[in-house]
């Protein structure tokens, strides 16, 4: 089944990603329509996560970000399947680098990299990273369920020397990794929930604490890699920029969560600046009330 479900759908993503972005931006307000309007995909959770976070802000007012939202998330959504066939040149042009030179410094100094970045913005096309480096990229992900959707998602990050992994491989990949010598630059994404049963941190993330992922700041310690934020800003529709910002050359000079909080108070200034942009269709406080007492 689960092949006879890839090649149904193949060849109506691959057709959608060979459109021109006139018509692929066309497409998705047609996808935003429906999901919006007609399905209301997640709208409950959507409003519920804004009210929240924003309780100054008005009922009129939430549903213009709401709104601004499902377009972005129609945009990104479609902007994914596009990596199937989009050329090289035409993605750098679509997603910049303003100081991409602070990369190729670390790796001049022989450093890898963990590179954390948050559900903001887009960070679907971040692999183009990688042809303005040597080192080898690795991006932390959760397994598709369908194995021939998931090969076919490995093999177009594998286009730019990238490679997905699981967290449970993680570990083992990266010590690996700096066993040969290797030089890696390795993406997690850091701001959504752990499992409860693995939450060993609670912080206050846009106001209400939360359980915290520690992963990337713990395994940067353990490896003595630099940690880099990469902030993502929408220029325009299908136009991105991204900015790296170092967060600790030497990680373990700093105290445990440290590096933590620090990313998360610059991806809570992103979202204060441009809140559409976060994706909002994740229930990340709904553990808000089982807070530990000795994190309360």
């Amino acid at each position: 089944m689960q092949f006879l479900g890839y090649i149904i759908i193949y060849p109506f993503l691959w057709s959608i990603s060979i459109l021109p972005f006139r018509l692929l931006y066309a497409f998705s307000d047609g996808v935003f329509f429906i999901l919006y309007h007609i399905i209301g995909y997640r709208k409950k959770v959507v409003v519920e996560n804004l009210k929240l976070v924003f309780p100054e802000k008005s009922d009129q007012d939430i549903k213009i970000i709401t709104k601004k939202f499902y377009h972005h998330l129609c945009d990104m959504m479609l902007e994914s399947i596009k990596s199937m066939t989009i050329k090289e040149a035409e993605m750098k042009k679509r997603f910049a680098f303003t100081n991409v030179e602070l990369m190729q410094d670390i790796e001049n100094q022989g450093r890898s990299v963990i590179l954390m970045c948050a559900h903001y913005g887009s960070w679907e096309w971040i692999f183009i990273l990688q042809t303005y480096m040597k080192s080898r990229g690795y991006a932390i992900y959760k397994r598709l369920a369908n194995k021939y959707f998931d090969r076919l998602v490995k093999r177009i990050r594998a286009k730019y020397n990238s490679e997905l992994i699981t967290t449970k491989e993680t570990v083992s990949t990266l010590i690996a990794s700096k066993k040969k010598g290797e030089l890696t630059i390795n993406g997690f994404v850091s701001d959504q929930n752990p499992r409860l049963d693995k939450a060993d941190y609670w912080k206050e993330f846009m106001g209400i604490k939360v359980p915290v992922h520690t992963g990337a700041e713990m395994l940067a310690k353990k490896l003595d890699m630099t940690v880099v934020y990469f902030k993502v800003e929408r220029l325009k529709r299908g136009y991105y920029q991204t900015t790296f910002e170092t967060l600790a050359h030497n990680p373990k000079e700093f105290k445990d969560y440290q590096i933590t909080d620090a990313f998360l108070k610059r991806v809570e200034k992103q979202i204060h600046e441009a809140p559409q942009y976060f994706l909002w269709t994740h229930k990340r406080w709904k553990h808000r009330d089982k807070v530990p007492k000795k994190f309360q």
